[in-house]
């Protein structure tokens, strides 16, 4: 198989891609055309159907379909024009080609999770994180091989624990420069951040969101879960509390979906190490999909910039 992120400008398109979604668009002169996102395990590429007459055949969003085509490019980013399209039969493809994975091990991004919750010293944090992360097998399954969103950062199998993972290795940086922060409240509200995200995105081959995720959001999610299971005997209600709004409050902005700006300094180291992360994973996957191409890439909404790769060292 040829995979998506194998392809260059100008190469021939052929193979089965999942078609991860389908748009029926119109060009400014009316004529109709579609807009789909391909997506195979390395990755997904913007597709376009100028001509919709013969050798389209019908297909829906979610099919695994047979494409030939050309690889163009459009914004410094890869384009598939796609001139012949149809359903592919079963056994034409294996699923588990069209998955996008994470490269790192799970089970050992898994047990070092675990060494963070059994390194939580208050008792009724350390009960909270073992109720999800170690006697809750069902959460933990889910947990490990969730992505940690539809696009942008971590859209990968096992992105969830690779994001939360980096994340709590930031903030226990943190956590020993800064000595007025809660360790052990930061640490927990780390592992914690986008545990909604389980609800919130549907998951893989689809990896969308669901109806919660499009009602209620990840962050409204983590904090209600959280304030269900903080029903331990004794569990202090400020501690709770505190622990809630560093959920709450993890996107750092109302304007980028919390619902409450930091209040405390665990917060705010929560929101700056899950900033950098996603920015940073954000820049990796922009990079990677660039593969050589060291030119300017054209201007990004999300960095509110045009991006270059660094110049290789001489």
């Amino acid at each position: 198989m040829y995979y998506l992120n194998d392809y260059r400008e100008g190469q021939k398109l052929v193979g089965t891609y999942l078609c991860k979604s389908k748009q029926i668009l119109k060009t400014k002169a009316g004529k109709t055309y579609y807009s789909l996102i391909l997506q195979d395990k390395t990755g997904t590429a913007d597709a376009k159907i100028w001509e919709l007459g013969r050798g389209i055949e019908d297909f829906e969003t979610m099919d695994y379909i047979y494409c030939e085509g050309l690889v163009t490019s459009f914004q410094g980013n890869i384009q598939m024009n796609i001139s012949r399209v149809r359903r592919s039969e079963e056994g034409e493809y294996d699923p588990a080609d069209y998955i996008p994975t994470t490269d790192k091990d799970i089970k050992e991004m898994y047990a070092k999770v675990v060494a963070y919750v059994n390194s939580v010293k208050n008792p009724y944090l350390s009960k909270l994180l073992k109720m999800f992360f170690v006697e809750d097998k069902e959460f933990v399954k889910e947990f490990c091989k969730h992505s940690a969103a539809k696009s942008v950062h971590h859209g990968f199998m096992g992105g969830l624990l690779e994001h939360t993972l980096s994340v709590t290795n930031m903030c226990e940086y943190f956590a020993g420069a800064y000595p007025l922060i809660h360790r052990d409240l930061l640490i927990t509200a780390a592992l914690f951040h986008d545990m909604g995200k389980i609800d919130e995105i549907a998951p893989f081959p689809r990896n969308d969101y669901t109806d919660d995720g499009q009602l209620l959001g990840h962050i409204f999610i983590g904090a209600q879960k959280i304030s269900a299971a903080a029903a331990i005997p004794g569990f202090p209600k400020k501690l709770e509390n505190e622990l809630v709004h560093c959920i709450l409050a993890h996107h750092g902005k109302l304007e980028f979906g919390s619902p409450k700006v930091p209040a405390l300094m665990e917060a705010m180291a929560l929101h700056l190490a899950d900033n950098a992360d996603a920015k940073l994973q954000t820049l990796t996957e922009v990079f990677h999909q660039a593969s050589d191409n060291m030119e300017w890439l054209g201007f990004n909404r999300m960095f509110e910039s045009n991006l270059r790769q660094t110049s290789p060292e001489e």
